[in-house]
C-alpha cells in the first residue's frame, strides 16, 4: 500500500530558499496554511454504490492540530484489530515529533492511544534534534516481522551548532513495542579545524559580489567560536595581504559581517602559490605551532559547496519489496534536493551516490525531490525499483531502475510528465492485479494537475507491466474537474475487495466537493485496472453524521478487520480516520419462459403466460444468504419511445409495465403473470420483455454485483406466414468483396489509408427469409465506422452491439423475397491505438427461416497489417564538394583535427508523424577505411538537443587526437574506376542511436561530426570520387510498423582538379581502329559512286578533245 505522499502539510515539511534545505520553524504559520485549505461541508451524496457500505462506518476522532489521519494503516496482531494512525504534529504547538496512534477496531470505543513512540525512539551516540522529527509522516506495513516501519524524516542530528535532518525510522513489535531506530545518513561529527580562505581578488574575478556570497555562505556552515574552528582570509592579486587573522573574531555574527565588507583590491598577476605559501606562516596560530593549517583556494565562486546526506530526510516514503527483503526509502534532501533512494537490507543499508541518477534525471536546479515517492515490483525473476521524482525537468518523472548484488545500479527506464507543476510522481502503488506474485501495473498520481478550466483536478496514470518495463496505457477516469479536487494524492492496492479473484485499487480525492474529500475505487479485470471506477464515495456524505474534511488524504485495504471474509477499507481525513466495512456481494440471475412460445393472431384474444425465475449467487458463499429485490418488467420496451401503443399489456394491471419484489436466495423463486396481446401491426420483430433488477433497500448487504446484467431482454417471436407447412425455407448466398479489389498483402495503414471496405452481397434463393440479416464479428483494432444503402433502395440497418464488437446489419425489412439480391457496403476504421499485425472480419448471414444450405452463409477474411510509422528520416550537411588541396603538406603527425582536413558536419532529422511509436533506431554508417587501408572519414562528435530521449553509442575520437599526437601514413591508391567510395568499397564504422518515449508529430536531431581524412586523397589519382555516408532508421517492433522511406544517403564530391586526365590505351586503339574503319567505309562509298572512275576516263581523253568539249560546252 502507497500512502498519501503529497498535500500541503508535506509542501511545510519540505520547504526550499536560496541558502538551502529547511523546516519551517513557524508552526502556527504552517497550522494557518494548512487550516485555510478546509471548506464548508458539501451536501452531495454518494453517487456510485457498489459493495462497500457506509450506514455502519466507524470513526475515530483525535488532534487535528497534530494532523491525526495523515496516514492510516490496517493492522492485526494477536490482541486484536486495529488502525494505526500517523499524527506527524503530535506535540503542536510545543513541538512538532509526531507520534502513531492505535486504534481498537473490535471494540465498541472510539478513542485512539498513543503509542509514545516519539520517546522511545532515539540513535545512540549521536546528539540528537527531534524536536520537529515528524514521526508517523511514514508507515509502512512490515510483513516479515507482523509488524510496522514508522518514520520521521525531519529528524535531526547535532554537529556543533549544525543540524543536520537526516531523517529516521524505526521497527515496532506486533505487540507495539520499538524493537530498533536506525537511521542510514547519520554521519560522524567533523572534528574542529582553523580555516584559511586563500582568495584571489585580481581583476580576472568579476563580479565581486559573487565571491562575497560564497564567503558569506561557507561561514555559515562552520561552528565558529574561540574554541572551537577559527578562519582566517588572505586574497592576492600581485601579492598576498591578511584581510583578517584566526582569531581576529569570536563568534560567527562577527565572521559573517566582515565577509560582507570585503574589497577587492585588484592587479594583473594571479600569484596563486606565492599566496599559499604565505598563508603557511603569518596566520598560523601560537597553539597550533609546527602544525599546517588548512587551507581552501577559491578563485571562483563555483565549486563542491553542495549537501550531500547532510539534509537527505531519509524515510519520506517507504516500501518493502514483495519478498520482503529490501526496504526501499525515500532520501529527498540529498545531494542538494536532487534526492536519491536508500535500500535497507539484513546485510546493512545502500545508499546510491548521486552519479546514480544524475544522468537520467539532468538536475540543473537540485530540486527534482527523488525519493518523495517509492515502490517495488516483482518480474517474476528479479526484483525492480520505481523511484518518484515530482519536480524534476518541473514536470516531474519516475524512474525505473534494478539494483545487482555489487549495489549498481541500472536505469531500465523513465517516464515524464504532461504538465509542468502536476507533481507527477508524488504517489506510487504497485498492484500485482491477478495474483501470480507478478506486478501488472503502476500507477503514478499527479495530483496537482490542471484541466482546462484552471482547476487542480488531478490525474493518476495507469502503466502496463510487461517483462519488467512500463507501459503507457491510459488515465483513470475521476472528477468532472469543475473545482480543485487533488485526485491521486493517494492510491492504495485492494486486496481483492469484490471477491472476483483480481486486486483493486483506491484513489483519494482530499479537495473534492468543497475540501470534504472523496474517494474512488477501481476493480481489477484481466491483469489490468477498469479506468471506470465502480464506487464514488463523499466524506459529506449523510451516512457519516461528522463534518469530515480531507476526507482521501490517506487509504489502506490490506485485508479484513471483522471476520466476514471481505476486505475491509480505511480512509484517513483530516483529525479523523473512518472505517468502511465491506458487503458481500449478490449476482442475481433471471429467466423467462412463455407458454406458448410463439404468439399467434388466429385467436384476437391471444394470451401468454410469462414465468419469471430469479436465483442468486453469493462472494463470499455461505449458507441462508439472501437479497431482497426489487424488478421492473416492461413489455415491448425497445419500442417504448417510439410506439404509442404497446403490442401487449399485463392482464393483472392492463399496462405495459409491472413493478414486483422478492426475496432471492441460492434456490430459484418463480412467478408467473399473464400478458394480454393486443392487434399488432409488426408481426415480424419480437415483442420483447425487459426485467430490471435492482435492490429493494439501496445500500443494505449484499450488495448487487457490479458487472453483472441488472437489465435482462426476453423475446416472444411471431408465428409467420410461410405456406401450408408454416415452415420458411430461404436459400441466403452472401459474397463478400474486399475494396479495392486489388489490395496490396500485408495491408498498410496509414492516415491517407486508414478504412476498410467491403462490399457485401446478400441473396435469398428460396422462400422469403424473415428478419434477415448480416452479423459481422471483427477484431478490436477495428472500429465499425458507416454502411452505404443499396442503390435499389432496400433497407439496411446496422447497429453496433455493446461489446463494440460486432455489429448487425438488418437486410430487406421485414423479409428478403425469393431471388431478391442486396448489395451495400461497410466500412471499418483502423483503431490507432490498439496495433496489431492482424485484422479479421467475419461475415454470418442469418433469418428466421429455416436454412437448408449454410456452407454458403459465412465469410471470413483475415488481413495481414502493417502500420505506416509515418516516420521520415532526412538529412542536411555543412558542404557539398571538397576540393583537395594542392600544397604538397601531408602531416605525418596529427596533432588536432585541423591537421585531418575539413569539417563536414551533417544533421540527421527523424519527423514522426500521428502514429504512437515508442521506440526507433538510427543507425548512420560512416566510411572509415578505404580497400587500401587508408582512413577516409573520421568521427569526431554525435550531438543531439533531446539528451532524455536520444541515447548514442559511437566510437568518438578513438585516437584521442586533441590530447595526444599521433602518426599516419597514407598510401597511394587509384580512384579513378570508383565511382562512388560507400561502405560496399569501403569498410564502414556505425553510429547506433535510440530513440525513446517519441513524441507524436515531433521532430528529433542527431548531428554528427567528422573530418575528411585529406592525406588520403591528396597522395590517391582521381579526378572526382563521392565519398557517402548512410543512415537508416528502423522501429523496435517491425511486425507492425512500417517505414516507406527508411534509409538516407548522405554525399560529398571530392575533387583534384589539378590532376591529369589520363587516357587509357584501349581508348587509343580504339579510336585508331575506328578510324581506319571509318577511311574504308568511305572510299567504298566513293568508289560505289564511281568517283574514282570519271578521274580516269579524264587521264585517258587526248587534250585536244578535251578543249573541244569545252569549246562546245562553252
Amino acid at each position: 500500500m502507497e500512502k498519501a505522499q503529497r498535500d500541503d502539510l508535506r509542501d511545510c515539511l519540505v520547504v526550499q530558499d536560496q541558502k538551502g534545505f529547511k523546516e519551517s520553524s513557524n508552526g502556527t504559520e504552517v497550522g494557518n496554511q494548512i487550516s485555510s485549505l478546509f471548506g464548508e461541508e458539501g451536501i452531495l451524496n454518494c453517487c456510485v454504490a457498489y459493495n462497500v457500505g457506509l450506514p455502519e462506518a466507524k470513526i475515530f476522532s483525535g488532534p487535528s492540530s497534530e494532523q491525526f489521519g495523515y496516514a492510516v494503516q490496517q493492522f492485526i496482531n494477536p490482541e486484536g484489530n486495529w488502525l494505526l494512525v500517523g499524527s506527524p504534529w503530535s506535540g503542536f504547538p510545543e513541538n512538532r515529533m509526531g507520534d502513531v496512534y492505535k486504534c481498537p477496531v473490535d471494540l465498541s470505543t472510539t478513542t485512539c492511544e498513543k503509542l509514545n513512540l516519539q520517546t522511545s525512539t532515539s540513535i545512540s551516540n549521536v546528539t540528537e534534534m527531534k524536536t520537529n522529527m515528524s514521526l508517523g509522516l511514514t508507515l509502512t506495513r512490515n510483513v516479515g516481522t507482523g509488524g510496522f516501519l514508522t518514520c520521521g524524516p525531519l529528524w535531526a542530528q547535532q554537529c556543533g551548532s549544525q543540524f543536520y535532518t537526516t531523517g529516521l525510522c524505526s521497527d515496532v513489535s506486533p505487540n507495539f513495542q520499538l524493537l530498533t531506530s536506525f537511521s542510514p545518513a547519520v554521519q560522524t561529527c567533523p572534528s574542529l579545524i582553523d580555516v584559511v580562505v586563500v582568495c584571489d581578488e585580481s581583476n580576472s574575478i568579476y563580479p565581486w559580489d559573487a565571491v562575497k556570497n560564497f564567503l558569506e555562505k561557507f561561514v555559515q556552515g562552520l561552528d565558529i567560536g574561540p574554541t572551537k574552528t577559527q578562519v582566517g582570509l588572505i586574497q592576492y592579486a600581485n601579492y598576498p595581504r591578511v584581510v583578517f587573522n584566526l582569531n581576529t573574531f569570536k563568534t560567527k555574527d562577527e565572521m559573517i559581517k566582515a565577509t560582507s565588507q570585503t574589497s577587492q583590491y585588484g592587479g594583473d598577476l594571479t600569484n596563486t602559490f606565492k599566496a599559499i605559501q604565505y598563508a603557511r606562516c603569518p596566520l598560523e596560530p601560537s597553539h597550533l605551532k609546527g602544525c599546517w593549517p588548512v587551507a581552501i583556494m577559491r578563485s571562483t565562486v563555483q565549486g563542491g559547496d553542495n549537501f550531500q546526506m547532510e539534509m537527505s530526510q531519509v524515510g519520506f516514503s517507504a516500501d518493502y519489496s514483495p519478498q520482503n527483503d529490501i526496504l526501499m526509502l525515500g532520501a529527498v534532501g540529498a545531494y542538494d534536493w536532487s534526492g536519491t533512494v536508500v535500500q535497507q537490507t539484513p546485510h546493512g543499508h545502500l545508499i546510491f551516490p548521486k552519479q546514480a541518477f544524475d544522468q537520467i534525471l539532468q538536475d540543473r536546479n537540485h530540486s527534482s525531490y527523488l525519493g518523495y515517492s517509492v515502490a517495488s515490483i516483482s518480474t517474476g525473476t528479479s526484483v525492480h525499483f520505481v523511484a518518484g521524482a515530482p519536480r524534476a525537468n518541473y514536470t516531474g518523472q519516475i524512474v525505473l531502475y534494478s539494483v545487482n548484488e555489487s549495489g549498481n545500479i541500472t536505469v531500465i527506464q523513465s517516464h515524464r510528465g504532461d504538465q509542468i507543476g502536476s507533481y507527477f510522481g508524488s504517489v506510487l502503488c504497485a498492484v500485482d492485479v491477478d495474483k501470480d506474485t507478478i506486478t501488472d501495473v503502476l500507477l503514478v498520481g499527479a495530483p496537482m494537475y490542471m484541466n482546462d478550466l484552471k482547476k487542480e483536478e488531478g490525474r493518476v496514470y495507469l502503466f502496463i507491466i510487461t517483462k519488467g518495463v512500463l507501459n503507457w496505457h491510459q488515465f483513470l477516469e475521476g472528477p468532472e474537474g469543475v473545482e480543485n479536487a487533488r485526485f491521486g494524492s493517494a492510491i492504495a492496492a485492494l486486496s481483492d475487495i469484490n471477491m472476483d479473484g483480481f486486486n483493486d485499487v483506491i484513489v483519494g480525492s482530499p479537495l473534492e466537493n468543497q475540501n470534504s474529500g472523496a474517494v474512488y475505487i477501481y476493480n481489477g479485470h484481466e491483469g489490468t485496472i477498469r479506468l471506470r471506477y465502480s464506487q464514488k464515495i463523499l466524506g459529506s456524505d449523510g451516512a457519516f453524521r461528522s463534518h469530515l474534511q480531507y476526507f482521501g488524504r490517506s487509504l489502506d485495504g490490506y485485508g479484513d478487520l471483522n471476520g466476514d471474509s471481505i476486505t475491509d477499507v480505511s480512509v484517513g481525513a483530516f483529525g479523523q480516520v473512518i472505517q468502511l466495512w465491506s458487503q458481500s456481494i449478490a449476482d442475481v440471475s433471471v429467466v423467462a419462459s412463455f407458454t406458448p412460445e410463439k404468439i399467434t393472431l388466429l385467436n384476437k384474444n391471444a394470451e401468454i403466460n410469462l414465468k419469471l425465475c430469479f436465483s442468486a449467487k453469493f462472494r463470499p458463499a455461505k449458507q441462508n444468504n439472501q437479497v431482497a429485490i426489487v424488478y421492473n418488467i416492461t413489455i415491448d420496451a425497445d419500442q417504448y419511445s417510439s410506439r404509442v401503443t404497446s403490442r401487449g399489456l399485463f392482464k393483472e394491471n392492463n399496462e405495459r409495465c409491472l413493478q414486483k419484489t422478492m426475496i432471492v436466495n441460492q434456490a430459484q423463486s418463480c412467478s408467473e403473470y399473464i400478458i394480454h396481446i393486443q392487434e399488432p401491426s409488426d408481426v415480424v420483430s419480437s415483442l420483447d420483455l425487459c426485467v430490471n433488477i435492482s435492490l429493494e433497500n439501496p445500500g443494505t448487504n449484499p450488495a448487487l454485483e457490479a458487472y453483472s446484467e441488472t437489465v435482462k431482454v426476453f423475446s416472444i417471436p411471431f408465428y409467420k406466414d410461410c405456406g401450408d407447412d408454416g415452415v420458411c425455407i430461404s436459400d441466403l448466398v452472401l459474397d463478400v468483396q474486399q475494396l479495392p479489389a486489388a489490395q496490396q498483402q500485408p495491408f498498410i495503414v496509414s492516415n491517407q489509408n486508414k478504412r476498410l471496405t467491403f462490399s457485401v452481397t446478400l441473396k435469398n434463393k428460396k422462400e422469403s427469409a424473415y428478419n434477415s440479416g448480416i452479423v459481422v464479428d471483427f477484431s478490436e483494432n477495428l472500429f465499425f465506422a458507416s454502411w452505404s444503402m443499396p442503390v435499389d433502395g432496400t433497407e439496411v440497418t446496422c447497429q453496433i452491439a455493446s461489446s463494440q464488437k460486432s455489429v448487425t446489419c438488418n437486410v430487406g425489412y421485414p423479409a428478403l423475397k425469393r431471388e431478391q439480391q442486396v448489395t451495400f457496403t461497410i466500412n471499418f476504421d483502423f483503431n490507432l491505438q490498439n496495433l496489431q499485425n492482424q485484422a479479421s472480419v467475419s461475415f454470418q448471414a442469418l433469418s428466421e427461416s429455416y436454412e437448408e444450405n449454410q456452407a454458403d452463409n459465412s465469410v471470413n477474411f483475415k488481413l495481414s497489417l502493417l502500420y505506416d510509422a509515418e516516420i521520415h528520416i532526412t538529412r542536411s550537411t555543412n558542404i557539398n564538394f571538397y576540393e583537395v588541396s594542392s600544397d604538397g603538406n601531408i602531416p605525418s603527425i596529427v596533432n588536432n583535427f585541423e591537421d585531418i582536413g575539413p569539417k563536414f558536419i551533417f544533421s540527421i532529422k527523424v519527423t514522426t508523424g500521428s502514429v504512437p511509436v515508442s521506440m526507433a533506431s538510427v543507425i548512420i554508417h560512416i566510411p572509415q577505411y578505404t580497400k587500401g587501408k587508408n582512413p577516409v572519414m573520421y568521427l569526431t562528435g554525435v550531438h543531439t538537443d533531446q539528451a532524455g530521449d536520444i541515447s548514442c553509442k559511437a566510437e568518438i575520437n578513438p585516437l584521442k587526437i586533441g590530447q595526444t599526437s599521433s602518426s599516419v601514413s597514407f598510401k597511394s591508391e587509384n580512384f579513378r574506376h570508383v565511382k562512388e567510395l560507400n561502405c560496399r568499397t569501403a569498410s564502414c564504422s556505425n553510429v547506433t542511436c535510440w530513440l525513446k518515449d517519441l513524441q507524436v508529430k515531433g521532430e528529433y536531431f542527431l548531428n554528427v561530426s567528422t573530418r575528411i581524412w585529406n592525406g588520403t586523397f591528396a597522395v590517391s589519382t582521381f579526378q572526382t570520387v563521392q565519398l557517402t555516408a548512410a543512415a537508416e532508421i528502423d522501429t523496435y517492433n517491425p511486425q507492425i510498423y512500417a517505414i516507406e522511406e527508411n534509409t538516407v544517403t548522405i554525399p560529398i564530391t571530392i575533387m583534384k582538379p589539378h590532376e591529369k586526365a589520363q587516357v587509357p590505351t584501349g581508348v587509343i586503339v580504339g579510336s585508331a581502329i575506328a578510324g581506319i574503319l571509318l577511311l574504308l567505309a568511305l572510299v567504298a562509298i566513293l568508289w560505289k559512286l564511281g568517283f574514282f572512275k570519271r578521274k580516269y576516263e579524264k587521264m585517258t581523253k587526248n587534250p585536244d578533245e578535251i578543249d573541244e568539249t569545252t569549246e562546245l560546252n562553252s
